[in-house]
């Protein structure tokens, strides 16, 4: 776990060690880098897949997104029941 999500969490030193005895009881010490592993993997990817976003909204720029008007909500609208 980073410094900055121990922070977020508010964990500090006791209650740290207790989560990862918990964590290598749990796992089991051979287990641990490979979880460590996937979570590198998955962080990755993760922040891979969010670049790409941010760069085709840059690309776009605003320009690709239809502006709803007035105009367009009223034509949608169903006429009018007459009894």
């Amino acid at each position: 776990m980073t410094p900055m999500i121990a922070s977020i969490l508010n964990l500090m030193g006791p209650d740290m060690m207790v989560i990862l005895l918990i964590v290598l009881l749990l796992f089991g010490a051979k287990k641990l880098p490979e979880l460590a592993r996937g979570m590198g993997r998955a962080v990755k990817e993760f922040s891979a897949a969010r670049d790409e976003i941010e760069r085709g909204l840059g690309q776009s720029g605003g320009a690709g997104v239809a502006q709803p008007s007035l105009l367009d909500a009223k034509s949608e609208l169903p006429p009018p029941r007459q009894s």
